[in-house]
């Protein structure tokens, strides 16, 4: 038995050996320049990329492992020929995605991916601009790393295979390496929590090639593999250059246009709350109660945007739309793909660049949904407090931490000046997300009093920080997420009131108190603050300024596989899946405008 369990364990480290070997060449051969990085750097892309070499380490020792048990009643002959075969197919494999990578990433500024296929469809084209000496060269290379694993395959693996007796207890040996095999899944999924694993989980640093170089470049390509899709082919509805001229007459800003501004000054302190699973029709009475009053009175004393949308139905759409003016896809989230959100602007790094200190405060997982490699690669923020950082008895429920702990550990850096002036701080709640499991109880309807408690949250954060010195020159902007999309009952799926969320801006920076009336959604944030801080917007294509009076002012939002465009005007309602309009009122121009939008998200999100 100590045999088999020996050998299981040596192939596992075997894999694990191997990554390290690669993710060494990688940093040495492809660091950008000398000196830029340190010991310290290494050491740290070798740690932080473990957990994905340890699931893609377990994804590989399946078959070994289904192989040693077979050893117990099969001949150690035949078990070693089936090794051989599995190890020069897998080696191989392994070779080709590393060098090819190393080959690549130069050129593509990231790891590749499943789009690589794309382009070997036409495998003349995609060598063209290699020269002959460079593909001899990578093909020696090639050759020269596969004997180099090989081995090591037959040093550390082989031989011991050879040396392989029957057991002493089949039964106790059966069971003990089922159990060992099935012990597997915990590295493979990465851990028992509710996040998957996802290649956000290296990501570490604020330099992104540190981030690249810790990722293991097998795992990569076999994620992007489960993802793939030929976006830009998707939902075209008219020919490139009318779709194109319709969405950018979409952004065309009349020249009378006169920018309203409604801040104090044009450097604030700038906090985002994102309120998980808020809707518009929560903020209202409950039999005369109102569920939210501490969210109703903040709303009177800022400027409350009464006509504001999601574009999206998930988090990780509504996180992207929020920060990157980047609208949600209803068949795919842009966060799931690095090599594209690290090519998204966002407000936070417009923010950095004007000297803002950026951090980040979730009581969940940051792993979750690639969360990770969004907040650090695309909007480089390095400072993240998340469930981890919080102590055992703090971690009260399944997705993690009560909003009220999150908002003093919040409370508390920004109050003990922990960061420089200005600063940008986001807030993600958790609380209101199922299974709303709170510490309080006030209504007997699980979600109700779910947000009431956040609620309750927010107010005394809100407070704390009105009573600080900081409440002058900060502005504080609450929205939401993504609306619950189960309340209130009775609607549809697609229903215009499923995506009404509040969006409230308050705080000392504020002028005066107002309500905006113009609709809007979640993708306009980022022209509307940037705007009023008098900071370039061009990089944002999907948004737009709300506070401008030249600006078009509509609301999109996408449904699972539908979208819907609505201003003052109408409602265009359409679904993919029946290829036909649900609903319209109003200005039937709403139809031209919103599929021409939505098939720009496509394409766009195809050509990043």
């Amino acid at each position: 038995m100590k045999q088999r369990v020996f050998l299981f364990l040596s192939v596992y480290l075997y894999f694990i050996l191997l990554f390290i070997i690669e993710k060494s060449a990688f940093y040495a051969l492809l660091l950008p320049a000398a000196n830029q990085y340190n010991l310290q750097d290494y050491l740290s892309v070798l740690y932080h990329g473990l957990r994905l070499d340890f699931s893609m380490s377990g994804y590989l020792t399946i078959i070994p492992a289904l192989l040693i048990v077979s050893t117990i009643w099969i001949n150690s002959t035949i078990i070693s020929k089936l090794f051989n075969i599995y190890y020069v197919i897998i080696i191989s494999l392994i070779v080709i995605i590393v060098v090819t990578d190393i080959a690549l990433y130069p050129h593509w500024g990231y790891h590749f991916d499943a789009n690589l296929f794309l382009y070997l469809k036409n495998p003349k084209e995609a060598l063209a601009s290699s020269t002959m000496t460079e593909l001899l060269l990578g093909v020696l290379t090639l050759i020269i790393t596969f004997v180099v694993f090989y081995f090591g395959y037959i040093w550390f693996i082989k031989i011991q295979i050879n040396k392989i007796t029957p057991p002493k207890s089949a039964i106790k040996t059966f069971l003990i390496l089922l159990l060992l095999t099935a012990f597997l899944f915990i590295p493979i999924r990465g851990g028992v929590t509710v996040s998957t694993m996802n290649t956000g989980k290296a990501y570490f640093s604020e330099k992104m090639f540190l981030n690249h170089a810790a990722i293991n470049p097998q795992f990569n390509l076999l994620y992007s593999l489960s993802k793939t899709e030929d976006f830009a082919s998707q939902y075209q509805f008219f020919p490139a250059k009318e779709a194109d001229s319709i969405f950018n007459n979409l952004n065309v800003i009349q020249p009378s246009a006169n920018e309203e501004y409604v801040l104090k000054n044009q450097k604030p302190n700038i906090i985002f709350i994102i309120l998980e699973s808020f809707s518009a029709n929560i903020i209202q009475s409950l039999d005369g109660e109102s569920i939210t009053p501490n969210l109703d009175r903040i709303a009177s004393e800022g400027i409350l945007f009464t006509n504001f949308y999601s574009n999206s139905f998930r988090t990780d759409r509504g996180l992207v739309s929020i920060l990157s003016g980047y609208p949600g896809h209803p068949t795919t989230a842009v966060i799931k793909y690095p090599q594209k959100t690290q090519s998204l602007p966002s407000i936070p790094h417009s923010l950095k660049d004007m000297g803002y200190d950026l951090s980040f405060y979730y009581g969940g997982d940051a792993d979750f949904a690639n969360m990770r490699s969004y907040i650090v690669g695309c909007c480089e923020i390095n400072k993240i407090c998340s469930d981890k950082d919080f102590p055992l008895n703090q971690r009260l429920t399944k997705w993690g931490v009560p909003d009220e702990y999150v908002m003093q550990k919040a409370t508390s850096d920004i109050l003990a000046n922990k960061f420089k002036h200005p600063f940008f701080s986001l807030i993600l709640t958790l609380s209101s997300h199922e299974p709303f499991d709170v510490p309080t109880r006030k209504y007997e309807e699980p979600f109700l009093n779910s947000v009431a408690y956040t609620d309750s949250c927010i107010g005394k954060f809100i407070n704390n920080i009105k009573n600080s010195p900081l409440w002058d020159n900060t502005l504080i902007i609450m929205t939401a997420d993504h609306p619950m999309q189960y309340y209130p009952q009775g609607l549809n799926n697609y229903d215009p009131q499923r995506f009404h969320i509040p969006m409230i801006w308050t705080g000392g920076a504020i002028k005066k108190p107002q309500i905006v009336s113009d609709y809007g959604s979640q993708n306009d944030i980022a022209a509307t603050l940037l705007s009023q801080l008098k900071l370039p917007t061009n990089k944002f294509r999907f948004s737009k300024d709300m506070f401008n009076n030249g600006s078009q002012k509509f609301a999109f939002y996408s449904y699972v596989n539908g979208f819907s465009m609505t201003d003052s005007s109408g409602t265009i309602i359409f679904d993919n899946n029946k290829n036909d309009i649900i609903t319209l009122t109003g200005d039937s121009a709403l139809i031209k405008k919103s599929k021409a939008f939505f098939q720009t998200m496509y394409s766009d999100l195809g050509k990043r």
